[in-house]
């Protein structure tokens, strides 16, 4: 019984600590979804909600809940994620009907937030869940996260590489495990194994963005239609592109704090004034 109740006690924890990880990503689909329910306004919806991030973002370096680390992490997935929407829209993967002020080639600036959501999700689990990896190999998958980025891109005019990619990633991240704490317990599961979870939840949370209005693909012009679960997979390859950037910021921050603690632990050399007395 002792068990059952610990186990239920720490499926309660980790779903909290999963909210607080989620708060940016949920209050900015939130906000999209309430935006498509507001009356006429005189300033565009899609410029309504690159203001609403901005304040998103500002409030949560206000507050503490992302670091000075953690914003640049977010600003670079903001605008890897902007060139990619640039890409795509242009390509005619999907679209953004509105009409804004604050649009290019298409695509409104807002939308950039959607990844720097990610990339929030990724630093604040890094803290709230002690993350640490065992097994990582940094190098080879920087290398094979830009591959699948490219990928994303040069499948309109070369083969699909992504099955592929996703076997050298399985190669990649084999042996590689994600150590993350829950209350005083310790857990852990395969890297790859989070890149398919966190890949299934970002499609879940997609639907639900298309559903509110944020962006539509071909076949969801017409009215909304589920987005198709090719997109699942997807966002499973496509997750090494913020966790890659991430998974380095902690390491350096990790060093940092390191040479910090050596620094005060070692004793200080003392300079003595001539004619001047020490016990």
């Amino acid at each position: 019984m002792g068990t059952i109740t610990n186990g239920i006690r720490q499926l309660l924890r980790f779903g909290l600590l999963e909210a607080r990880c989620c708060a940016f990503a949920v209050a900015l689909v939130g906000g999209i979804a309430v935006s498509g329910q507001l009356p006429e306004l005189p300033v565009a919806r899609y410029d309504l909600l690159l203001l609403y991030g901005i304040a998103l973002a500002l409030l949560a370096r206000k507050v503490g809940w992302d670091s000075a680390r953690d914003t640049a992490v977010i600003t670079c997935c903001h605008l890897v994620g902007l060139l990619f929407e640039l890409v795509k829209v242009q390509l005619g993967s999907w679209s953004y009907p509105e009409d804004a002020l604050t649009k290019i080639g298409g695509v409104p600036l807002y939308s950039g937030f959607m990844y720097a959501a990610v990339g929030s999700y990724l630093c604040r689990a890094w803290r709230l869940f002690d993350l640490r990896l065992t097994g990582y190999r940094p190098r080879l998958m920087a290398v094979l996260a830009v591959a699948v980025y490219v990928n994303f891109f040069s499948h309109h005019w070369l083969p699909d590489a992504r099955w592929v990619l996703a076997a050298l990633l399985l190669c990649a991240t084999a042996g590689t495990w994600v150590r993350f704490r829950v209350g005083e317990q310790d857990h852990r599961m395969p890297l790859a194994l989070s890149f398919v979870l966190i890949g299934f939840f970002l499609w879940l949370a997609e639907n639900v963005a298309t559903y509110a209005g944020a962006w539509s693909y071909p076949d969801q012009l017409g009215g909304w239609q589920p987005v198709s679960l090719a997109k699942f997979g997807a966002w499973a390859l496509l997750i090494t592109v913020t966790f890659v950037p991430a998974a380095a910021a902690a390491r350096r921050s990790l060093r940092t704090g390191r040479a910090a603690a050596g620094s005060r632990s070692r004793p200080r050399a003392v300079r003595r004034r001539p004619g001047a007395s020490y016990p």
